[in-house]
């Protein structure tokens, strides 16, 4: 079978970075670390099996202890656990790939039971979402948070610049800061958890400071071309909410495209929005550098997106789950393995190293 021909299969620089291709692994929650909460051999293997990604973006690494949803996510703020994402990195780079970590605070999607000393998640205000969550006792509903003082939130920009410092001692080659899906920072950009009335709160553009200044100490601690941010306008998972996300997230973007970074990675599922239609378009004209596009894309969709201009680069989540090889699926046309969903978190290699490729 010819192989198919799309500017999808093409290099492309990003920063200072030379990808292969435009497809991107997307982050996505895997939930295997080990004891030290660190990553560890097999998932090296994991990543390594997927490093003909043009970009592999890791799962999301807590900063803190204070930042993880579970005790079963890879972090990033011990030793230990630079030593396990070397592992991985180095696994990757073998095979020529390139790979950027994902930084990420839960806020208040977490639970007394994984937060030091028991005490309550933190989050822009004192909002409990809706539903529960699995913890070590099995599953729990959500706590209503413990709003974060003013006086706190340095502490915390700081935590994500010495995150993407150990990031950058174990070996990456950039990383994507998570403002999406419901956690602290898209907690802070949102209207419907966000009801401060100090600095980072209120407009628009005061709950854009919180992201902002991240963005800002993360490139302090490391060149801003390799870091990319991802935005998540219309999902509403984890009971996340805004009364107008056009506003509110493009003026995100636009503050975003003043700083010289990597890309802006945006998750356009779940459109949850009430009223009109979230314009894409104008989202994406008001972020001046590249663009990744993520939701549900299949190689029809990701071509047209890269061909149009819609998107610079495509990310893929469950499709690379599945299949470690989709580069080379896309590239001959060839049938996709179906993913097992009972095997997305936790567990050994059996849904997650035991994918086979392509046969040769």
């Amino acid at each position: 079978m010819p192989e198919f021909s799309s500017k999808l299969f093409e290099a492309v620089q990003l920063g200072p970075i030379r990808l292969a291709n435009r497809m991107v692994m997307a982050p996505m929650s895997r939930n295997r670390a080990d004891a030290a909460e660190a990553a560890h051999a097999l998932t090296a293997k994991y990543y390594e099996q997927r490093s003909s990604a043009g970009l592999l973006v890791t799962e999301a690494s807590p900063i803190s202890p204070q930042g993880r949803s579970n005790r079963n996510a890879p972090g990033i703020w011990s030793e230990a656990q630079v030593a396990g994402w070397r592992l991985v990195t180095r696994a990757v780079h073998a095979k020529e790939g390139r790979i950027f970590l994902q930084l990420w605070h839960a806020g208040r999607i977490s639970h007394p039971s994984v937060q030091p000393e028991g005490a309550l998640p933190v989050a822009p205000s004192a909002v409990r979402p809706a539903g529960t969550l699995p913890t070590p006792n099995g599953p729990a509903p959500f706590v209503t948070p413990r709003a974060l003082g003013s006086g706190e939130i340095p502490a915390v920009v700081s935590q994500f610049a010495e995150a993407a410092r150990k990031a950058r001692d174990a070996g990456f080659d950039g990383v994507e800061v998570h403002a999406a899906n419901g956690y602290l920072i898209d907690e802070f950009l949102r209207d419907g958890t966000n009801r401060r009335s100090d600095a980072y709160g209120g407009s628009p553009s005061n709950r854009a400071r919180f992201l902002l200044e991240i963005v800002d100490a993360v490139a302090s601690a490391w060149d801003g071309r390799r870091i990319g941010v991802r935005l998540s306008p219309v999902n509403a998972y984890n009971d996340i909410k805004d009364s107008d996300p056009q506003q509110t997230f493009n003026e995100a973007a636009r503050a975003l495209g003043t700083r010289s970074l990597a890309y802006l990675h945006a998750d356009e599922s779940a459109d949850e929005t009430a009223g009109e239609p979230f314009d894409w378009p104008a989202f994406r004209n008001a972020y001046s550098g590249t663009n990744i596009a993520n939701g549900g894309y299949d190689r029809r969709r990701a071509v047209s997106a890269v061909e149009s201009g819609h998107a610079d680069l495509v990310s893929f989540g469950v499709l690379y789950l599945a299949n470690p090889d989709l580069v080379a699926r896309f590239r001959a046309g060839a049938p996709l393995n179906s993913p097992d969903r009972s095997t997305f978190y936790g567990g050994g290699e059996r849904g997650y190293t035991d994918y086979p490729i392509l046969s040769r």
